[in-house]
């Protein structure tokens, strides 16, 4: 089933989301890609060296979203056996994909609450990180992205949320996967051609349309999941 309550592929959904959370993205994570290429000694900054980097970086990040949602997931498959469980559920994930469309848009911060809860973990393997530097090696790029990945993030909460809904491990680790890649132009542009991306998404209208967009699917989510909805719905 479906936890989008659409027609939509939800792996296409998901990737849509990571692309419009570009702007939450880059104000949270771009701080940490450029410190990460600085770290890197000069003499090792050639283009083909930073961009190998950068992509493990990403790759690290992304596979540990996938184990999340695994993990997530696998909680799903015991908190919806029965169908009750499983309208909260996707209720649930689609009131949390509004706060993330809120969060992006800058019109209220409850998901920092949210995020609070994982610094107590983040305390924990942020050291592990720190053994890793400098990063001179593919292999250690892709380890320390994949600490990365387990940073508190509101927008990766909510979608870890939607995994709980799936209560599917593999559907779920796939959901994060595609998250995780349309996420990746907001953090991999770089040069002239950032700066232009970046001004695009942080500007106060693209943001504002994307959290509109988010609302709006979300909102047909939740109408979806009242029986009169889902009647009309055909």
């Amino acid at each position: 089933m479906d936890p989008t309550g659409l027609d939509l592929p939800p792996f296409a959904a998901a990737f849509v989301f990571g692309l419009l959370g570009g702007a939450h993205c880059i104000g949270m994570c771009g701080g940490i890609m450029s410190a990460l290429s600085f770290a890197v000694p000069p003499s090792m900054r050639s283009p083909a060296r930073l961009s190998g980097l950068l992509l493990g970086y990403n790759l690290g990040r992304i596979t540990s979203y996938m184990i999340a949602g695994a993990l997530a997931a696998s909680l799903g498959t015991l908190l919806s056996l029965t169908a009750p469980a499983r309208l909260i559920l996707q209720g649930l994930a689609a009131l949390m994909l509004i706060l993330m469309a809120l969060y992006i848009a800058d019109w209220w911060k409850g998901l920092l609450r949210i995020e609070a809860v994982g610094r107590r973990l983040w305390r924990h393997i942020e050291p592990l990180g720190r053994r890793l530097m400098p990063v001179v090696k593919l292999p250690q790029a892709m380890a320390l992205g994949a600490v990365w990945g387990w940073l508190p993030c509101g927008l990766v909460y909510s979608m870890l949320t939607w995994s709980l809904a799936i209560a599917d491990p593999l559907r779920g680790a796939l959901l994060m996967g595609a998250f995780g890649l349309g996420t990746l132009p907001a953090l991999l542009a770089t040069g002239f051609a950032a700066r232009q991306l970046s001004g695009l998404i942080r500007h106060r209208a693209t943001r504002s349309i994307a959290a509109l967009s988010i609302i709006a699917f979300a909102l047909w989510q939740l109408w979806l999941l009242i029986p009169a909805g889902g009647a009309h719905s055909g």
